[in-house]
């Protein structure tokens, strides 16, 4: 199974107003993908959150582990769209999702089921709380199960230590352009292009892939012993908020399927450029994912 940990929030756009969160954004494209996914997260005891319950509710997740905080609000974001395509964000503080209290493992979630991935990000680290619950959480994983950190750096939301800890304590990272530079400017390693830091993150800290999308430039693959690059795919962009998220979740299903990397890349690429075409970070129709579900199951028996 895959297990997801963090924030569950509302993004607020211009006019409309869709949920999201990333570690919520990658559980529901892996649980319509047809994985077995369980969320842990948090959300207020407000109407917010009662249309949040309902949303999981219906989607099929397992509520139990969905958390009612009374005591503070459930998150939100005001997500500004600026004239390149992209999204400001204002991240309102000490929200639910903060508070998130973790089991003391992660076979206490599972039961019989074997934990395959574990799925964080950063944002739920923002706290003293969620950084040490995170990663003391990850810590006592079984041996077979594998870490996705998928970064997403939001400013005034992180520190250097949590980056560093985490991906010191994942198999998989997720991260673009900006979120690369980044790490290169924290290591002091300014100079070199994406593939020596990709090199670099996966000798030093033992990772198995490196996962880098570039926007309009694509997206590349990095491990130890390879370098595959995909070219985006053109669509009628509605927005771009979850499209990361969106190929995180098909490079955890091509992950734990074997696919080749190639395979995995072109169905990623694909997948997130979908997702471009509707507003909000997850799509309202289940029939969206038919064709990708289809790919990925027959790709998995080639």
């Amino acid at each position: 199974m895959i297990l997801a940990i963090g924030e569950i929030l509302v993004d607020i756009f211009p006019g409309y107003r869709r949920i999201g969160g990333a570690p919520f954004n990658f559980a529901y494209h892996t649980k319509l993908l047809g994985m077995d996914t369980a969320l842990i997260t948090r959300i207020g005891d407000d109407a917010t959150g009662s249309d949040i319950f309902s949303v999981l509710e219906k989607s099929g997740f397992d509520t139990r582990f969905i958390q009612v905080d009374s005591n503070h609000e459930t998150g939100r974001v005001i997500v500004t769209p600026d004239q390149k395509g992209g999204h400001s964000f204002e991240i309102l503080p000490n929200t639910a999702y903060d508070h998130i209290e973790l089991p003391d493992k992660p076979a206490d979630i599972s039961g019989d089921r074997a934990v395959d991935l574990i799925y964080f990000g950063t944002l739920a680290q923002r706290t003293i709380h969620g950084f040490k619950g995170i990663q003391d959480f990850l810590h006592k994983r079984e041996p077979g199960s594998k870490c996705f950190y998928d970064i997403n750096l939001r400013p005034e939301n992180f520190s250097n230590a949590t980056i560093k800890k985490s991906i010191g304590n994942t198999d998989i990272l997720k991260l673009n352009s900006e979120e690369i530079a980044y790490i290169r400017k924290m290591f002091h390693r300014e100079q070199e292009p994406d593939s020596e830091t990709a090199g670099w993150l996966i000798e030093h800290f033992g990772l198995e892939i490196v996962s880098l999308t570039k926007g309009a430039d694509g997206s590349d693959i990095f491990t130890a012993n390879a370098h595959k690059h995909a070219d985006v795919q053109d669509s009628e962009i509605a927005d771009t908020v979850g499209a990361g998220d969106a190929y995180a979740a098909v490079l955890a299903v091509g992950y734990l399927k074997g696919l080749p990397l190639d395979t995995v890349l072109s169905i990623a690429t694909g997948f997130s450029s979908k997702i471009c075409t509707i507003k909000g970070a997850v799509p309202d129709d289940p029939e969206f994912y038919e064709p990708f579900k289809e790919q990925l199951s027959g790709a998995a028996h080639v």
